[in-house]
């Protein structure tokens, strides 16, 4: 095989008088070579394909068919060792290539949109973020995200927190009740340990009780989502990847207040005010639509509480939850009954409600109620504290009141001493 610049060369040089030989020296070539192509001119080389060469697996391209033709799902593993024990010598990617070509393909099936009726659903989940706050450089703090996600609007609510456990589950979907003016008849939930207590491999699903009851109460139904189908739930998990890209990243916060604060601001200003990329209508205004449809809200909230029994410390304080709160300075029992609601901290000494708090958010932080604490009596405190000092003085620093006369004697004996002496 020889170049284009090659084949000229040839040429040139036979115009030039040289001789097949001088030539084929001249360039390193084949006699024979330089004689053909001087005799076809100046013409491009064709090449033909290449004879195939004979596959290894060729001769079992037969048994590959009628075993896959009889089980479509066998292995290549599985065809591999059925191969080897009929004398196949080849490798296991000569098999997995030709069942490429074997195996009938399947078209994967359009994926239909879920669309809900007004009022009909919401979606809830939870999304671990990592900040740094103002109010604490340098350290890195673990938050969650819990966004509620109407499914006929795709309105938007979500709050920050500290923790994912129960209470905190509860508290926000109050408030998003609140916020949004009622609840969906469904709200579809990922398999969270605070939602669905167990699963059975028929597909029954045990749902955590206080969960239950605070559902009987608003009058929605629970429903765990399919496992390992995201895109059951995909109406809320995009927004988490939206929140975080559209409003998280770049921005700071002082604390978690402030962060919330912000995030309400663009929820109300960017994200629900937006023409919806799949719905194509501005998500207020389709929420406005739907909220005739949601249920309305009980007449009480919720009250449901979660007792447990604490000790006060020395302090005048009961941990629950990882934080302190106060009970009075009257409190005589060392030993008293924590109540636990989604908003509040109930604390009760033999059965009369002593102490009421909102729930502190995160850990390690203190709340003593106004009115626990005695005020301090500056002044008796100080007369208590501060006595009037009493002198201290060695002996003879403290000399007895006598006559003048008395002074007389004494002086009179000693100048006596004096003489006799």
């Amino acid at each position: 095989m020889i170049k284009l610049g090659e084949l000229v060369m040839i040429l040139d040089l036979h115009r030039q008088g040289l001789s097949v030989s001088a030539i084929a020296r001249q360039l390193g070539l084949d006699r024979k070579t330089v004689r053909k192509h001087i005799e076809r001119g100046l013409v491009a080389p064709a090449y033909g394909p290449r004879a195939p060469r004979p596959q290894v697996i060729a001769p079992f391209l037969g048994y590959l068919r009628e075993r896959v033709a009889a089980y479509p799902d066998l292995s290549g593993r599985r065809l591999l060792r059925e191969l080897k024990e009929r004398g196949y010598g080849g490798g296991y990617t000569a098999v997995t290539d030709a069942l490429r070509e074997i195996r009938p393909t399947i078209p994967a099936p359009f994926e239909v949109r879920f669309e809900t009726p007004a009022g009909e659903q919401a979606q809830v989940d939870f999304a671990q973020f990592q900040v740094v706050f103002q109010a604490e450089p340098g350290v890195v703090r673990i938050v969650w995200l819990f966004s509620l996600v109407l499914g006929h609007s795709r309105l938007i609510f979500a709050r920050f927190v500290l923790r994912q456990d129960l209470q905190t589950l509860l508290r926000c979907h109050a408030a998003a009740f609140e916020a949004i003016g009622g609840s969906p008849r469904e709200i579809l939930y990922d398999r969270m340990k605070t939602a669905v207590t167990s699963a059975g491999e028929d597909g029954h699903i045990v749902y955590n009780r206080s969960l239950v009851d605070f559902a009987r109460h608003y009058g929605f139904q629970p429903k765990a989502c399919r496992p390992y189908r995201a895109k059951t739930k995909g109406k809320v998990e995009r927004p988490f990847r939206y929140i975080r890209a559209d409003f998280f990243m770049a921005r700071t916060f002082r604390d978690l207040d402030d962060m919330n604060l912000q995030l309400r601001h663009w929820l109300d200003t960017v994200a629900n005010a937006r023409v919806h990329a799949t719905t194509q209508r501005v998500v207020h205004e389709a929420f406005a639509e739907e909220k005739p449809s949601l249920l309305p809200l009980p007449l009480v909230p919720y009250r449901s509480a979660l007792k447990l029994e604490r000790r006060v410390s020395h302090e005048g304080m009961v941990s629950v939850g990882g934080n302190l709160y106060s009970v009075p300075d009257t409190t005589r029992r060392r030993a008293v009954e924590v109540q636990i609601f989604a908003d509040e901290i109930r604390i009760l000494e033999d059965g009369r409600t002593i102490a009421v708090h909102p729930v502190l958010e995160g850990r390690n932080q203190r709340r003593v109620a106004p009115g626990h604490r005695k005020p301090i009596d500056r002044t008796s405190q100080s007369s208590f504290l501060d006595p009037e000092p009493i002198p201290i003085a060695t002996t003879g620093a403290v000399v007895a009141r006598r006559s003048l006369d008395f002074y007389a004697a004494v002086a009179n004996r000693l100048a006596g001493d004096g003489r006799a002496s």
